[in-house]
């Protein structure tokens, strides 16, 4: 699932993005309605959370102009510190499909992400599992034939972006815009995470749940 998420204040722009990477979403972002707009526009999105007091285009005027245009079925939650009844009645009239005022806790935010989700997308699993693995993505808990396990917040956003596909093979490519966006570090960075990976949670099992299709990228299969 690929959301874009559109906040002007840097540091929860960085933790939204940080936070839903670990649930196994692509996130890009913007932090001014103009480039908001440009990427809402132009690219695929399967939900945006958008800011309302926005640079540049306002999030109320933002939504309205995707709503009159070809994105007027991509899901909208709102994020902003306005609760007055008319502000949230703007933002429904806006064309929101839900309205989260601040300040708001992040398992908050992804329990709605998902049930927007849920609502257009006709369901996503909360919890995934491949074979003996389960990731539960509520809590962030990783485990393998009941073993807890710790792969650290950047294992969290690959096992997430691999489980979901299992058992399909996931492009190098694919992993790095997940980590990274469209800036990754040196083609090592992404082979050393996995490494990681692996470490957590195929090294103290009998059997390997994590491969190497070499040339393309990876799969997490019991197979």
């Amino acid at each position: 699932m690929r959301l874009l998420v559109i906040e002007d204040n840097a540091d929860m722009l960085a933790n939204l993005v940080d936070y839903l990477g670990m649930k196994g979403y692509v996130v890009d972002c913007a932090a001014d309605g103009l480039t908001g707009l440009h990427l809402a526009a132009t690219q695929h999105y399967d939900l945006i959370v958008l800011d309302v007091m926005l640079p540049g285009v306002d999030g109320f005027s933002l939504c309205e102009r995707l709503r009159s245009g070809e994105r007027k079925h991509v899901p909208v939650i709102m994020l902003t510190a306005r609760d007055a009844l008319n502000d949230r009645l703007q933002g429904f009239h806006s064309g929101a499909d839900d309205y989260l005022t601040k300040p708001f806790a992040l398992p908050e935010l992804a329990a709605r992400i998902e049930a927007v989700l849920k609502r257009s997308h006709g369901g996503m699993r909360r919890d995934l599992c491949v074979g003996d693995l389960r990731y539960d993505l509520d809590t962030l808990e990783v485990s393998r034939a009941g073993q807890g396990l710790h792969p650290g917040p950047i294992g969290l956003k690959l096992l997430a972006v691999l489980m979901r596909r299992s058992p399909a093979v996931v492009p190098r490519e694919v992993l790095e815009e997940a980590l990274w966006g469209d800036n990754p570090p040196d083609s090592d960075a992404l082979r050393s995470h996995i490494h990681a990976l692996r470490q957590q949670i195929d090294k103290p099992f009998s059997r390997p749940l994590l491969h190497t299709v070499h040339g393309i990228g990876y799969r997490l299969a019991d197979t």
